[in-house]
This record gives C-alpha cells, structure tokens and sequence, in this order.
C-alpha cells in the first residue's frame, strides 16, 4: 500500500524558519520515501506505508521536542497510477 501524508507544524515564522520545521524536514528527507516536497505553508512525502508511517512517528515525537505546538497532518491511501 502506497501512503501520502501532509503536514504543517507551528507556530509558524516568516522571518525564519523554526527549530521544529527545521527538524520535521530532516526527518522527511532521512526517511525511505518516494517523493517529498517541502514548503513554507505545507509538506507532502509519498512512499510505502511501512516508509511513511514510520515518518509519521518520528514526525510527531522529534517536531513536538523540538517545541511545535500545533501538527497538523493529513494520510491519504493512493490509488494505482498515483
């Protein structure tokens, strides 16, 4: 099965990136993803469902020590061809 999640975590920063954006981008990147794609305002990563949920796990526990507040995710189940 093929996963896609998207997430924020805040609070949010204009100015300058924040220790736990900062954390949640390595975690995607180290991650045994497909595809990731990082931007200010939100962040998708695609992979096999073992490789996101994994992700996820580590998304939630390294953002949150990392002084997020707030994350906010999304999973979607892909269909074939997605």
């Amino acid at each position: 099965m093929r996963l896609r999640v998207e997430f924020t975590t805040e609070p949010f920063d204009l100015d300058e990136a924040p220790a736990h954006a900062l954390v949640a981008r390595e975690v995607v990147h180290a991650a045994d993803l497909d595809a990731v794609d990082v931007g200010p305002f939100g962040n998708t990563a695609e992979g096999g469902a073992d490789a996101v949920l994994g992700a996820v796990d580590a998304l939630l526990r390294k953002t949150l020590a990392a002084g997020a507040t707030r994350i906010s995710l999304q999973v979607n189940v892909l269909g074939e061809g997605e």
